[in-house]
């Protein structure tokens, strides 16, 4: 099965924090990007409800550095604006590798796992810098994105045996992914080996996870939302030939 892509990411602001707490206020952006942002990334260069997106890897090529900023936020509640001062990451990039399973909560949908259409489409919408605008923790961090070799290149932290990271936010467990009507959060304490993190592989079963070091809570009940093929999802057959009409 065809169904890795590697990729480089890379823009002038990001901010990477716990979506859990993002209510209003100050904020202050993680060191190191989260599974979850780069899972989104992956879903913004490519997605149907038909496969799953995996992070393997992410590699830091650029030095950490931060930037405080002033900002006007809407208010949490009332209109109008606040006034708060966000620390965000200044001057990122990161290689990625990652890869796609078939969603098999979703059994409707098996007529839909082609695997090479799919890779494919992904990997021509690489190309073409996403499907849909990517951007770094945040939608107010627009980022890019273009096709590369994990590990070419010099990066920031190769020559750094080891940077631990205390307990932080990983990712979102969704309802049609896990196969249970329920959102769960995802915790973990990442370590940075010679300017790389290795994500463990995620699974369905939170008891798998946390032999991994994945811990994980209930934060409320959630539905997946249905799709069907030629109804209100167009099947991976019709998006690629519409592809090759347009090339």
């Amino acid at each position: 099965m065809r169904n890795i892509i590697t990729f480089t990411v890379y823009g002038r602001y990001a901010l990477f924090t716990d979506p859990i707490s993002r209510i209003g206020g100050e904020k202050t952006t993680y060191h190191i990007p989260t599974y979850e942002a780069l899972k989104g990334i992956c879903k913004s260069i490519y997605w149907k409800p038909t496969l799953i997106w995996h992070v393997d890897k992410v590699r830091v090529m650029n030095t950490i550095r931060t930037q405080t900023k002033g900002t006007k936020p809407l208010k949490w509640a009332g209109s109008g604006n606040d006034l708060a001062y966000y620390t965000f990451l200044h001057d990122v990039a990161y290689q990625v590798e990652a890869h796609f399973t078939w969603n098999l909560h979703r059994p409707e949908l098996a007529v839909d796992r082609i695997d090479g259409k799919h890779y494919s489409i992904a990997q021509r919408m690489l190309s073409k810098g996403g499907s849909r605008d990517i951007f770094l923790g945040t939608r107010d961090c627009q980022g890019y994105v273009e096709s590369c070799t994990f590990g070419q290149g010099v990066g920031a932290y190769d020559d750094v045996d080891e940077l631990a990271y205390g307990t932080m936010f990983h990712s979102f467990g969704y309802p049609d992914e896990t196969g249970r009507n329920e959102l769960r959060a995802r915790l973990w304490q990442p370590t940075m080996k010679h300017g790389i993190i290795t994500f463990p592989e995620l699974s369905d079963n939170e008891a798998q996870n946390a032999q991994q070091g994945l811990v994980s809570r209930v934060v409320r009940p959630m539905t997946a939302k249905r799709f069907a093929v030629n109804d209100n999802m167009q099947s991976v057959d019709v998006l690629s030939q519409q592809m090759d009409e347009e090339a």
